[in-house]
């Protein structure tokens, strides 16, 4: 099978350097058009120029491509939005999102600024979700959509000093889940990828050597399955130096322990074993949970 995107448009966010400049030229190389947003500003989301955006534009259409430049930024839902519609007036449709735009401002939670919180949210989380909102007509007009979230190790996992950005990242899970639920009858697949790349992002988390090993362009071809026509729908693929995992989130078979006094007590005394995560499922959706305990509450009443 030979993963082409002839015929199709994408939006790269974030794509002036970095994952998203490597994800813009791979949908290039590959046949897409691509339009490369960046609002070029600093790692902390400080400044702007679009010299970022017009540089990869330069070398996509040097190779033979077909590439536009925005500068939009994602906190603003109105540009994006005519981001969007100069993307229609160019080519006339929207098959593929790739949400790639951040930024960081790392401190321990206890030494963290508020707005500091808020402005990292308001990047990855409400950036994501401006571009989604401002595609989804077309995608469900077309029948047709790719969206990938760009989430991380740190919002899945945890990191020390990344509380805001790791809140951002898992929230877009969370987006992902129910988009992927409510685009599945236009097929719309919607998908997460969580890259391990030395970018601009990550110099300062890793030694050099280490940094060497972690190439941006590692990190594409989980890029390329998921924005692809044979994507998955709802996975959540971990990439980086060569190495390619999936990350679930599941849920235990439980127990069922009822409504006498001691149920707190019970609780604690059987906590390991709710933890068991032998028969654990990845849900469907969010009704899982719910079937799951009427179903044990039910058994018992039949028991009794």
């Amino acid at each position: 099978m030979t993963i082409d995107f002839k015929g199709r448009v994408a939006i790269v966010t974030g794509a002036g350097g970095g994952l998203g400049r490597e994800h813009a030229l791979a949908l290039a190389a590959r046949g897409a058009k691509v339009v490369v947003n960046d609002l070029g500003g600093a790692r902390d989301g400080s400044g702007g120029s679009s010299a970022a955006a017009m540089a990869v534009v330069e070398e996509i259409r040097a190779a033979g491509g077909e590439a536009i430049a925005n500068g939009a930024s994602v906190t603003d839902f109105e540009a994006v939005q005519a981001m969007v519609a100069d993307t229609m007036a160019q080519w006339g449709r929207v098959d593929i999102l790739i949400n790639n735009a951040g930024i960081l401002r790392d401190k321990s939670f206890a030494k963290m600024d508020i707005a500091d919180f808020k402005l990292v949210l308001d990047v990855h989380l409400m950036g994501a979700v401006h571009c989604c909102k401002a595609v989804w007509p077309i995608m469900t007009e077309q029948k047709y959509g790719r969206i990938v979230m760009t989430t991380s190790s740190s919002g899945l996992y945890g990191n020390f000093g990344q509380s805001n950005y790791g809140a951002a990242k898992l929230a877009l899970v969370g987006l992902m889940q129910t988009l992927a639920i409510e685009g599945a009858k236009y097929d719309i697949r919607v998908n997460s990828l969580a890259p391990t790349a030395a970018t601009r992002m990550t110099e300062s988390l890793f030694p050099e050597e280490l940094l060497k090993a972690l190439q941006a362009s590692d990190v594409v071809p989980a890029m390329l399955v998921l924005a692809s026509e044979q994507a998955p729908s709802r996975a959540i693929l971990c990439a980086g130096a060569g190495s390619f995992e999936a990350a679930n989130i599941t849920m235990t078979q439980g127990v069922w322990i009822g409504r006498a006094a001691d149920a707190p007590e019970q609780l604690a005394a059987r906590l390991a074993e709710v933890r068991q995560r032998e028969g654990e499922i990845v849900p469907e959706s969010g009704t899982a949970q719910g079937h799951l305990e009427l179903s044990k509450a039910m058994a018992q009443i039949k028991a009794q």
